[in-house]
């Protein structure tokens, strides 16, 4: 038996807007639990009664509406003039307690008109911007004009761009879409532009092993590269392994998410050997950190992932577009020189250059290549790019740890062979 049957729904839509109302309040008074009552339009029950004006006023004339929009003018008169003297009085500005109690009045219309979950979000939205002010204040000393620009390019790349683009092959040699290339930067370029900003201004004095987790979601190889060369600056000895292992690890799940977004199929046929590789580098990370007590080193010391290039960068993005058409000429060669072996050999060499642009490719090619395929010839190029990073880290790490790297990117990469012969046979 459904609730309405047992409440009528008015006294629902009544008790609703009390607590919501309420809620905003109590907010309200925490908020300002240092101010005093005169400098303030209301609180708890200031917002609770005008939720309920709203309310009433509301279901006065649910069809003109004109009861409502009276009382909306009656409540913005006199928070303006609640504020003008707060202006003249205490010489403060502030205006957000005067902006929510005017959403407190829409309140009903929320709960009358729309959906639960759109009312819930409402509320939630207002109580939690409320809470981030200084957080929001924080964030906002810390973006230059930068930031603020490279979003707008990321705005730009989804809302703008993408839906002009048209979704028909450019040429019959060039098997991809003016649309289908373009979705794969802003997909690539978005998970790293996510890793940027954690890192930037939700972690910004991260140690060694977060950077290394939010780093291999920007790029494992770049953050392989720059833990190894801190390892040989600095003093993170056996930590700098660990966290190279993380950054390996969370390639797989980069690689994974991908999959799900272009090709659900293929990234179910990869979740249990994508799961397992994943395991084996957390397994070698907890192993190469307990081999060695922590050294101490200053936050602000740590590697970070900010003197990467700009992954919206113009230059960034039409690199990767030119891979994605060059790959995607050689593997449509590839296929129809030398068939599925000929794509699942090639993974291998392509595995020791920037693996997104052949993996996006492969993971929209809607015919020519089975799914089996494109899954072994993606578990294929992350081995050689394995292979790839441990050379590098080798090369730029010191003489401490090269033994450890050798070989927890040994067992890494012997892994990574094993779950592809398993996969090729079954």
């Amino acid at each position: 038996m459904s609730i309405q049957n047992i409440i009528p729904e008015e006294f629902i839509r009544f008790i609703l807007v009390v607590v919501f109302s309420l809620l905003i309040g109590l907010e309200q008074r925490r908020h300002h639990i240092t101010e005093s009552d005169a400098q303030l339009f209301g609180t708890d029950r200031t917002f609770t009664f005008i939720g309920l004006f709203g309310y009433v006023l509301f279901i006065a004339d649910p069809i003109s509406y004109i009861p409502f929009l009276t009382g909306l003018a009656i409540v913005g008169l006199l928070l303006g003039i609640q504020y003008f003297h707060k202006i003249r009085q205490y010489s403060y500005f502030g205006l957000t307690s005067s902006v929510l109690a005017l959403l407190t009045y829409c309140l009903p219309i929320l709960v009358i008109n729309q959906p639960v979950w759109l009312l819930l979000s409402f509320v939630v939205a207002i109580l939690i911007l409320t809470e981030l002010k200084g957080d929001l204040i924080t964030i906002s000393k810390k973006a230059s004009q930068e930031e603020f620009i490279t979003l707008a390019k990321f705005i730009a790349f989804v809302g703008v761009i993408l839906p002009l683009l048209p979704d028909q092959v450019i040429s019959d040699k060039i098997p991809i879409s003016p649309y289908h290339l373009w979705l794969a930067v802003v997909v690539v370029s978005g998970i790293s532009y996510i890793s940027y900003l954690l890192k930037k201004f939700v972690f910004p004095d991260s140690g060694i092993m977060l950077t290394g987790i939010l780093g291999g979601l920007y790029s494992s190889t770049s953050t392989t590269v720059i833990i190894a060369r801190y390892e040989k600056d600095g003093s993170a000895g056996v930590k700098a392994v660990s966290a190279i292992m993380m950054a390996n690890a969370m390639m797989y799940l980069r690689i994974l998410f991908l999959a799900f977004l272009f090709k659900p199929s293929i990234a179910a046929a990869l979740a249990l050997p994508f799961f397992f590789l994943f395991a084996v580098c957390v397994g070698l990370s907890r192993i190469s950190d307990k081999r060695e007590k922590p050294v101490f080193q200053s936050l602000s010391d740590t590697p970070t992932i900010e003197n990467h290039k700009n992954p919206l960068e113009f230059k960034t993005a039409l690199l990767f577009g030119f891979l994605f058409v060059v790959f995607a000429l050689i593997t449509d060669f590839v296929m129809r020189a030398y068939g599925n072996a000929g794509v699942t050999s090639l993974a291998y060499i392509v595995g020791v250059t920037d693996i997104d642009p052949f993996l996006l490719n492969l993971l929209q090619q809607k015919d020519g290549i089975t799914e089996s395929i494109i899954a072994l010839a993606i578990i294929n190029a992350t081995n050689s790019n394995n292979l790839l990073k441990m050379i590098y880290a080798i090369s730029l790490s010191s003489k401490n740890i090269k033994r450890n790297l050798i070989f927890n990117f040994t067992v890494l990469i012997l892994s990574g062979i094993f779950v592809s012969i398993i996969f090729y046979m079954f």
